[in-house]
């Protein structure tokens, strides 16, 4: 599996567009999960498409007529969706040895590896959302690829912030349980680029821990090394949640796996050698608990409520 993940943020209106596509393998060959959301109103928009391409020299998803996605520009036609944007003003992971997922990239045959490769650029461009036509241009960009054997872990957590005052500013994390054959543990990454330039991570469980506690409405993060220390302060309410889809590669279809907020409130305290160096909130936050048990509870309280509305 390998998934790619944009998010556009749009400050000024409070409004936020993602899409996503995970390139699957199955026996028979590639198929893909395709999704647009969007913030506010809680629309999806989800299909499994029977083909898919993960370009291997370079960043890049797609599927025929249906997905174009690059570092440039991305292209979705969905049954109940559209979007057009093309990417300028790039401000690219800038350390080329690891990414996201920092010495552990070179670990093989881990069951999920992370990276955020865009921690910034401009948006040109429209998305169609259920009939209604959003202006995205000067959005915030955020772009992400993730991948590993057999689909996602057990269960994982994520959050991504634009939408800070000031627009330069981005922050990503993602963490669960990985594995490599017998050994398991848990793995936190935080990846902060200020204002000024630049861009730390953090979650080496040696040299710079980050520790988590996630709950169905708080994220709480706390990590540090030599010189850089954060504080992450995270909340939104269970119901807000959208139900994003995650693949089952070898079946070819897609089920309820992850609970993501689209306009979560983040605040953060970035410190260095002990002293505060930046702090800001968003109100236009992505916070994410992933899990297919997690995913599948919350599908069958909204049933069980959904009679009483």
């Amino acid at each position: 599996m390998e998934g790619y993940f944009w998010r556009f943020t749009l400050p000024e209106s409070g409004r936020v567009v993602i899409a996503l596509a995970g390139i699957n393998r199955a026996a028979d060959g590639h198929w893909s999960t395709l999704a647009i959301a969007a913030h506010p109103g809680g629309f999806l928009s989800d299909t499994e498409h029977p083909s898919g391409y993960a370009d291997p020299d370079r960043l890049g998803a797609y599927a025929d007529d249906a997905f174009r996605g690059t570092t440039h520009r991305v292209h979705a036609d969905l049954e109940a969706a559209r979007l057009d944007v093309r990417i300028t003003d790039q401000r690219f992971w800038p350390r080329r040895r690891f990414g996201g997922s920092s010495y552990f990239q070179s670990v093989p045959a881990l069951n999920q590896y992370w990276h955020p490769w865009l921690l910034g650029g401009r948006a040109e461009g429209t998305a169609i959302i259920d009939g209604e036509v959003w202006d995205l241009t000067g959005a915030q960009v955020y772009g992400e690829k993730n991948w590993g054997k057999g689909g996602f872990p057990d269960y994982w957590w994520w959050g991504q912030a634009q939408g800070f005052a000031d627009p330069n500013a981005c922050v990503a994390f993602a963490g669960g349980q990985i594995s490599a054959g017998p050994l398991r543990t848990e793995v936190t990454a935080v990846v902060v680029a200020l204002p000024d330039g630049t861009v730390f991570r953090l979650g080496n469980p040696v040299t710079s821990p980050v520790t988590t506690v996630v709950a169905d409405d708080r994220w709480t993060l706390r990590g540090r090394n030599h010189l850089w220390s954060i504080e992450i302060e995270g909340s939104a309410p269970l119901s807000d949640a959208h139900i994003l889809p995650v693949p089952l590669p070898s079946e070819r279809r897609n089920v309820p796996g992850a609970l993501e907020h689209l306009g979560a409130t983040l605040t953060v305290t970035v410190r260095r050698r002990g002293a505060v160096y930046w702090t800001g909130t968003s109100h236009l936050a992505a916070l994410e608990h992933g899990g297919l048990e997690r995913a599948q509870a919350e599908v069958t309280r909204r049933e069980q409520i959904a009679p009483d509305l």
